[in-house]
Order: C-alpha cells, then structure tokens, then sequence
C-alpha cells in the first residue's frame, strides 16, 4: 500500500515504450517514430521493441519547447552522452 505523500515504487518506470511515451508527453505515436528515424530522440533496442528513457524524454521536451516537432531542421536532438539527458 502507498504512503501519502511517498512514491508508489512498483509504478515507477524509467523507460516508456514507444505506446506509454505518447500518452506519457502527449506526442503522437507517428511523431515519435519520426523523431527516432531522424536519430533526434535515442532508444534502447530490447528486440523489435524500442523503449525511450524517462529522462530522455523529459530533456528532449525542454530542449525542443516552442518547436515545431513535425519539423526535422527545427527538432533539436538529444545526446545521451551530455549532461542534459542525465
């Protein structure tokens, strides 16, 4: 049972598939394929699956506010190597 005010640590993720990370940020499911084909937004492969970490995702947000996403000279990418998405 979840404490008030204390996480419920069995909800927790830390990676969204592509489906949850849509409903996660309100980001079409198309959208989201495009930003991965253009290599703006990394994945982690688990077979045919592609799953999108939860940081990432909130970075890739803040770097991108105010732009047109559908837009792929506007997207600004993510690299996982920087300090933004850690």
């Amino acid at each position: 049972m979840q404490q008030k005010g204390k996480p419920d640590m069995q909800n927790i993720k830390i990676a969204y598939s592509i489906d949850e990370a849509a409903e996660f940020t309100g980001i079409g499911r198309n959208t989201l394929r495009k930003l991965i084909e253009w290599k703006k937004l990394p994945v982690l492969k688990v077979g045919r699956k592609l799953l999108i970490r939860g940081d990432t995702l909130e970075a890739f947000i803040r770097k991108n506010e105010g732009r047109d996403l559908r837009d792929r000279d506007m997207v600004r990418g993510i690299d996982l190597y920087s300090d933004e998405a850690s």
